[in-house]
């Protein structure tokens, strides 16, 4: 028997108007069955986050009262957090470990959130009027449409339901039509902490349907999406419907530049969580490795043996350090893009291929490719995936210029010794992330997003709640005196 999962909408669990089997990429078999939404289900998602967000029993609460739903919905994030990484594991094949430990985490988002609801405020204005006082109220945006992708679904739903909440906002949030799962019970706590009816809606279906008709329905008026650069193409034009103010969190090819004055065993290590970490399948993927001619040799060598220890298995086991690739669809790219790059001149280093002994599944081997120039598919294409594409420099440079060269520009890392080149290539790489002598690091106080093709916003950090909300002036006339006729001039 297949298991079956339910959207939620206006506080019930229902099934959607039709249905689809999900896939454990671990296995390749079909594990759970998945309601898909319609037009008509996002429809009444969509009404019943319009009526929540006006009703007293959610308009009424105090900003206060909104935080201290968050913080309980915090708790039992962190108490059914291996709950819900059981799911995230079979329907997206990541290590236990790491969705075991990541949504632990997610906790500490929404307690930040919870600890912001109370401290958005607005503002005196002096106005260059003597008679009045002016002044900036901040409000709720409206319905938010938040969209997410598989990989760290409750992280990437947490940078979006917990702002929207805290700013006193409604939202229907889409989970990925692959490995909706945990998201989808995940609604199971929102009902549980007490919210009204209506003011959190979960609901998962494709993009045609489903993901069409929520990011053009005339009653959002915000958008909240991660995933990749074409679905973000169709969600502007989407968004020319009902003009909802939008942010994007898109790819990344990210670089990493490693200087001939490193600890090579230490920037080793940072490397290999930096690509191979979620078998690859993260959008801040450290995937580009531009490394300093003078230490090439030693830092390749320790790569590729860390990369051969490196445990591929049940992504349920303990003892498991990398597990498949998410879907078929992603293994058939990866295997064509890796293909591409040996007849473009790049050399396999370490793997390249699917793994002996895993008969089913969507396993990929760790690969590192060494490649001549920046211009080789590998360099240049976001694979999402276990692959890291080794490019030398010589000059410092040379270096900015090759991490800049992509039409990507979420993330980047630099290990260097060298604290005045580190401050320089702060300020020169085009990237929303900078991480120096270290990669990876996430906090709910410090914001992310992108440059260039990573989108357009910021999630994370203070500052996100504001985007929930927009200004309201206000003017008050303080004079007793009469308004004088507009028609006679003094």
């Amino acid at each position: 028997m297949l298991r079956r999962f339910q959207n939620y909408i206006d506080g019930g669990f229902e099934d959607g108007s039709a249905s689809f089997e999900s896939i454990n990429p671990a296995t390749g078999v079909s594990w759970a069955i998945m309601p898909a939404a319609s037009e008509a289900d996002v429809e009444r998602a969509v009404q019943a986050a319009h009526r929540a967000f006006s009703a007293p029993s959610w308009a009424d609460l105090t900003a206060s009262q909104r935080g201290k739903l968050l913080y309980k919905l915090a708790d039992l994030v962190e108490r059914h957090a291996p709950r819900l990484a059981e799911l995230e594991t079979a329907d997206t094949g990541k290590i236990i470990r790491e969705t075991r430990s990541q949504i632990g985490y997610v906790a500490e988002y929404y307690r930040y959130y919870a600890g912001l609801a109370d401290k958005i405020q607005g503002m005196h204005l002096p106005a260059d009027k003597i008679d009045m006082e002016v002044y900036l109220r901040r409000e709720p945006i409206g319905v938010v449409a938040g969209i997410v992708p598989w990989n760290s679904q409750l992280f990437l739903s947490a940078v979006k339901i917990g702002p929207a909440l805290a700013a006193g906002c409604t939202i229907v949030i889409k989970a990925s039509e692959e490995g909706p799962a945990p998201l989808l019970e995940f609604a199971r706590l929102v009902h549980e902490a007490g919210f009204p009816h209506g003011v959190v809606n979960i609901i998962t279906g494709f993009g045609a349907d489903c993901g069409r008709a929520l990011t053009s329905h005339p009653l959002v008026s915000r958008i909240a999406f991660t995933g990749g650069p074409e679905t973000a193409r169709h969600i502007v034009r989407n968004s020319a419907e009902n003009l909802a103010f939008t942010t994007l969190e898109l790819g990344g090819k990210s670089p990493v530049l490693v200087f001939d004055d490193v600890d090579v065993d230490s920037v080793a290590n940072g490397i290999i969580a930096g690509i191979f970490a979620a078998t690859g399948q993260s959008c801040v993927a450290g995937s580009r490795l531009l490394v300093q001619r003078g230490v090439r040799d030693r830092l390749l060598e320790k790569l590729v043996a860390k990369a051969k220890l490196i445990r591929i298995g049940n992504p349920q086991s303990e003892d498991t350090e990398m597990g498949p690739l998410a879907t078929k669809r992603q293994l058939e790219h990866i295997n064509s893009v890796v293909a591409r790059s040996i007849a473009a001149g790049a050399t396999v280093l370490t793997g390249g291929r699917q793994p002996s002994g895993f008969d089913t599944g969507f396993y990929y081997q760790p690969t590192i490719l060494s490649c001549p120039d920046q211009h080789i598919p590998s360099v240049t294409e976001e694979l999402f995936g276990p692959v890291l594409s080794v490019v030398t420099f010589d000059t410092e440079a040379e270096a900015i210029e090759l991490a800049n060269s992509s039409e990507y520009g979420l993330a980047s890392g630099v290990f260097t010794r060298d604290l005045t080149r580190a401050h320089k290539l702060i300020r020169a790489l085009r990237a929303g992330i900078v991480w120096v002598n270290t990669y990876r690091a996430v906090s709910p106080i410090v914001p992310f997003g992108g440059y260039k093709q990573s989108g357009l916003g910021r999630e994370g950090g203070m500052e996100s709640v504001l985007d929930y909300t927009r200004t309201k002036s206000v003017w008050i006339r303080t004079s007793d005196e009469p308004i004088q006729d507009p028609f006679v001039m003094r």
